[in-house]
């Protein structure tokens, strides 16, 4: 499987008013993203409770990861997935809704309120800090193909079979000159900690030190040692 074609959109300025105008602080791409992975996991988890899904949910966690070398942000989820047809279906075009469709489909059967995310416009927000983007993926029907979608900011797009062996989906940003200031620990700390805090689903972002008991010393003091834990941004059942 292997396919290119144009994103439909009903104006080839679309990616410039995205990049410079749709939202006026650039740090909105990340809450976007998570969203959308947030969405995926709560998909899955409605179908589950439907009995549409039978496999194993297993650890639904979100995670966000870095690579300042690679200059990449990756966003991954282990929810609903998406096959190739469901990519061109969701992402190439633009404003599109997946989520209002899923919800249409299944709001006699669940919490509608629990789908937060919206692809089209939003997951495009990735083009504002990031020169190409890819989406590598794998649906959760069984028998599926994994897919990988490849777009580098112009209307053009590739998808082709992906390697991608696990329920879910990786959003992958290479990371622009002008946006490097978010190839930084502390920066996507702050932005996932004021966006991502009340989200239903664990969000991760790497790991954090922390002290737990270690027996006593010689007179009877606690004593304490420094453990690797993932860091969780959020409380998913406050």
């Amino acid at each position: 499987m292997q396919e290119k074609g144009n994103i439909s959109i009903h104006t080839e300025n679309i990616f410039p008013i995205i990049k410079k105008f749709l939202y006026s602080d650039h740090e909105i791409f990340l809450r976007e993203l998570v969203s959308n992975a947030v969405d995926a996991t709560q998909k899955l988890k409605q179908l589950s409770g439907i009995g549409e899904y039978k496999g194993e949910l297993g650890e639904l966690t979100v995670e966000v990861s870095f690579d300042e070398k690679k200059k990449t942000i990756t966003i991954s989820d282990k929810g609903i997935g998406m096959t190739a047809d469901e990519i061109k279906k969701y992402i190439n075009q633009i404003a599109f809704s997946g989520a209002t469709e899923f919800v249409e489909k299944y709001k006699d059967k669940g919490d509608e309120q629990q789908i937060i995310g919206h692809f089209g416009l939003g997951f495009y927000s990735a083009f504002m800090v990031a020169d190409k983007v890819e989406i590598n993926s794998l649906s959760h029907v069984d028998g599926s193909e994994a897919a990988n979608w490849i777009c580098d900011g112009s209307t053009e797009f590739e998808i082709k079979k992906g390697s991608k062996k696990e329920r879910g989906t990786d959003i992958i940003l290479h990371i622009n000159e002008e946006s490097e200031e978010f190839l930084n620990q502390a920066r996507l700390q702050g932005i996932l900690t004021k966006y991502c805090k009340f989200l239903p689903i664990e969000i991760k972002f790497g790991q954090k030190d922390e002290s737990i008991p270690d027996g006593e010393d010689k007179d009877g003091k606690p004593q304490y040692k420094t453990v690797k834990k993932d860091n969780i941004i959020n409380n998913p059942s406050p």
